[in-house]
């Protein structure tokens, strides 16, 4: 006998909003290309649920991040930096207690979606500036999709390491988690050069000059500004 098919329409998991589990864990443990052309070539794909990902992973960072100065303030932890010499003037005075780190932890809890705001822009313009180099070297992929693939890589392992530098408070094994965090850090790197290759369709070297050229440009830069206050710094205790 034979069997009756069914009429009944077949839901597909949409990588948008509510469908963001798929998405990350496909971008996270299939390191391959060929892995993000199929993420970005998904007819839900867009900017949209990219920027909503940012958000929610910024704000969540930066709420997590308020718990990890809390404990760091309750336990007494920040002290340390007050003890370096030259350095105690620069750090406030912690007066410990309850009522220090209450304070800090409502004031992050209130930052927090304007941190989420600020990952948003600096996201958005950090992956807009890959893909014009990635078209300098004759890439043929788009911001969006660029935008989507490097979203579905960074945004869970923002939130796994805001995690982990919570227990990176705990003594003694906090460096622990520091190489760990770091060691994820890596492997997103890497998937993201095999995100900026499989969107632009060509070779190593242009993809991984798409992706280090910005990190060399903004680590050189950084160096810069803290060179430049370290010697501001060292001339006004010098004058003193």
């Amino acid at each position: 006998m034979e069997q009756i098919p069914s009429n009944t329409p077949i839901m597909e998991s949409k990588p948008g909003p509510a469908g963001w589990l798929p998405v990350w864990i496909k971008a996270v443990t299939k390191p391959n290309e060929q892995t993000f052309v199929d993420i970005t070539e998904h007819p839900d794909m867009n900017a949209r649920t990219a920027y909503i990902w940012v958000f929610i992973a910024g704000t969540i960072s930066g709420i997590l991040q308020a718990i990890a100065t809390t404990i760091r303030l309750a336990t007494g932890m920040n002290s340390q930096f007050q003890q370096i010499p030259g350095l105690e003037q620069y750090f406030p005075q912690s007066t410990g207690g309850a009522g220090s780190a209450g304070v800090s932890l409502i004031t992050g809890l209130c930052v927090s979606p304007i941190a989420g705001l600020i990952s948003v822009v600096v996201f958005a313009l950090f992956v807009a500036i890959i893909q014009w180099i990635a078209k300098l070297f004759g890439g043929t992929g788009t911001y969006e999709k660029l935008l989507y693939a490097i979203a579905a890589i960074s945004v869970p392992f923002t939130l796994v390491s805001s995690l982990l530098a919570i227990f990176a408070v705990i003594p003694y094994v906090g460096a622990c988690f520091g190489i760990l965090s770091f060691g994820l850090s890596i492997y997103a790197l890497v998937l993201q050069v095999m995100a900026v290759k499989g969107v632009n369709r060509f070779g190593w070297g242009p993809a991984i000059g798409s992706v280090f050229i910005p990190i060399v440009i903004i680590l050189i830069t950084c160096a810069c500004v803290f060179f430049g206050a370290f010697m501001l710094l060292s001339s006004q205790n010098f004058a003193l």
